[in-house]
């Protein structure tokens, strides 16, 4: 070849591990990431979640100290998911100040008050049914019903110490109603981050083992959004803002990359999180298992993928190994 041929050499900014650094377009920092737990009540609990490699449902006192040597490696954010010890057809439990995602807030920002606790809320785990709301006789989840029962879980939530309550049940109108009584009972300064574009996903399965949540009939379809919809999570995201949502979230992370890039683009207020779920996280564990990927490369490409989509905050089971990663 002539070596009078002229042509851009990119491979330079390439070559080397320093180079690569000083160049990189897109960062992940630990600040970005917030921990998933899974707590139940009682003591010395760890049970190991057989679809999840690597997580627990953990009483509180566990719970608490994995928080904390999680904290020292920089996660500051946690987001709790509660095995009720009762569960009926209204999810009664869900606003008990004496169950575990209660608990567990009052002890964290007791020892360690630097973390913000984010709480989900919902009633999947709380009814006997597995659904995300009241049933009617018919087998529809009512809407409307369903709102108040939400409003009062998350009310308790702030009452125990939550800096962040998280409606995940993709019930129209949940943003507005857990504002509205957040406010009327004192609690204006608790944040609200609306799962506000939450698809009906195949990679869920892991979760509902973790935390006892599957349906135990139908589906989740006629609440949560078809994988077909874009121009419809942008209508979601959009009625969450209005409604009072501090944060808006895109879940899963993986398989809806264009939505979190889209969100990022339409809405560059509020902060906006991607949930990097229990099926791609699953998934990633079990093929490193069997050898066929790096789980530390394939994780961290998965993360930076997210952030690189735009994402300000990953919810991520990987949070923990992740900031270890970052460290080294």
């Amino acid at each position: 070849m002539s070596s009078e041929l002229e042509f851009t050499r990119l491979r330079h900014l390439r070559e080397t591990a320093d180079i690569r650094r000083n160049n990189a377009e897109t960062s992940l920092s630990v600040s970005e990431l917030a921990y998933p737990i899974f707590v139940t009540l009682g003591s010395g609990i760890q049970r190991p979640i057989d679809a999840m490699p690597g997580q627990f449902q953990m009483s509180v006192d566990v719970a608490v100290k994995q928080v904390e040597a999680a904290h020292k490696t920089g996660i500051d954010k946690v987001l709790l998911f509660g095995l009720p010890q009762h569960k009926d057809s209204v999810g009664s439990s869900a606003k008990d100040a004496g169950e575990a995602v209660q608990a567990a807030t009052r002890q964290l920002k007791r020892e360690l008050p630097d973390v913000t606790v984010i709480t989900d809320v919902c009633l999947c785990e709380y009814t006997d049914h597995g659904h995300c709301g009241i049933v009617t006789p018919d087998g529809e989840v009512d809407n409307d019903a369903t709102l108040p029962l939400l409003a009062a879980a998350a009310v308790s939530h702030a009452e125990a110490g939550a800096d962040i309550v998280a409606p995940s049940a993709m019930m129209d109108g949940q943003v507005a109603a857990i504002r509205a009584d957040l406010n009327e009972s004192g609690f204006e300064k608790t944040r609200l981050m609306g799962y506000s574009a939450k698809y009906a996903s195949s990679f869920y399965g892991p979760f509902r083992e973790a935390a006892g949540s599957a349906p135990q009939f139908g589906d989740r379809r006629s609440y949560q959004m078809s994988s077909t919809q874009s121009d419809e999570a942008m209508l979601e995201i959009e009625a969450d803002i209005a409604e009072g949502a501090d944060y808006i979230m895109v879940k899963p992370a993986l398989a809806y990359l264009d939505i979190i890039r889209r969100a990022s683009e339409r809405f560059p207020e509020p902060p906006l999180a991607a949930y990097n779920v229990s099926g791609e996280y699953s998934a990633i564990k079990a093929a490193a298992a069997n050898g066929w990927l790096d789980e530390r490369g394939a994780a961290m490409e998965a993360l930076i993928a997210i952030k690189r989509a735009g994402a300000d905050l990953i919810i991520t089971y990987f949070a923990p190994d992740a900031a270890h990663w970052l460290d080294q």
